[in-house]
């Protein structure tokens, strides 16, 4: 018993460990969600199984418009097995870098913090495969590379394990 309580605290205090989105405040450039996403962004990426393995490839087309406060993202998606998908995002603003958003297939809210060059964005996500539907966690990180390049590492994970990574490439036009 003391074994496992000992195992616990440390995979708690392994998770305490991690990278924190405040560590990149100084870092340039700036990144301004709205200012990148409004107008079309391209993207690119693929999917990865823990094992490294790629298991699908994509293309993402983004057109990011204001409505208020709110910033509204139409996100087409065509898959290399011929699939596609579409997704609305609705991100508003919550105050100190923080934003909020939903999507149709997002379960409840997704929550993110924009310091300096970057976005950490945490949400769950009801992931379609092979006929059913499964609840994902996404932890998104987004990183401004230059004015036109936007970097996303996405670590997916159910009940906590990790079941592969998400790698993108946006493309501001």
């Amino acid at each position: 018993m003391l074994k496992r309580i000992v195992l616990l605290l440390c995979i708690g205090l392994a998770g305490c460990a991690g990278e924190q989105v405040s560590q990149y405040s100084q870092e340039t450039p700036k990144l301004d969600l709205r200012d990148y996403f409004t107008g079309q962004v391209l993207a690119s990426g693929i999917f990865q199984k823990r094992s490294g393995e790629v298991t699908k490839r994509f293309h993402v087309v983004i057109n990011g418009r204001s409505e208020g406060d709110k910033l509204i993202m139409h996100e087409a998606f065509n898959y290399s097995d011929g699939t596609r998908q579409t997704r609305v995002w609705t991100l508003v603003p919550t105050g100190q870098g923080k934003w909020k958003g939903t999507a149709s297939d997002v379960v409840g809210e997704a929550f993110g913090e924009v310091s300096g060059n970057t976005f950490h964005w945490n949400y769950v996500l009801n992931l379609p495969v092979d006929g059913k539907t499964y609840e994902v966690r996404f932890d998104d990180w987004m990183y401004l590379l230059d004015d036109q390049t936007l970097a996303n590492r996405s670590y997916m994970s159910k009940l906590g394990v990790e079941l592969g990574q998400v790698t993108l490439f946006f493309r501001k036009q």
